[in-house]
């Protein structure tokens, strides 16, 4: 009988969970780009069809759920790997408000640097979500709630 000497812990969570790191609730996909691509569009016309005014005020009711009104309608989630759990209100404040201020700020500018991050990521993540520290995940059978 071989004793094995300890593993070392692993390193503190920085940045971005690596893919094969990412661990998911069973039922639970990571969105793909295809359903990311598809909020976005929907994003844009919600707000268009509710004045802006309806979708800020959905928005900051759903945060709370990990969810935004065009991934609620899709069904799906922010996701906070390094806490396995889905985001808060707070972390979608966070990653919805600052990146919506960095897009006026920025004039759209880093809308399109944001949109060539997600592409070339392989967990899809868009600036908001680097700001969240969150990915977007599929829950059609709402195992995050």
């Amino acid at each position: 009988m071989t004793d094995t000497p300890p593993q070392p812990a692993p390193p503190p969570y920085v940045g971005q969970v690596p893919t094969a790191q990412l661990v998911l609730p069973p039922g639970v996909t990571l969105a793909t780009p295809g359903r990311r691509i598809g909020a976005y569009f929907l994003s844009v016309l919600l707000a268009i069809v509710t004045l802006g005014i309806g979708w800020m005020v959905w928005g900051l009711v759903v945060w709370d759920k990990g969810t935004s009104p065009a991934l609620q309608v899709l069904g799906m989630k922010a996701y906070v790997p390094r806490e396995a759990r889905r985001a808060r209100w707070g972390d979608m404040a966070l990653r919805d408000g600052v990146d919506y201020l960095v897009a006026v700020a920025s004039c759209a500018v880093s809308t399109l640097v944001s949109f060539v991050m997600f592409l070339v990521d392989d967990q899809h993540r868009s600036l908001a979500d680097r700001i969240g520290s969150t990915v977007i995940v599929h829950d059609p059978q709402r195992v995050l709630g």
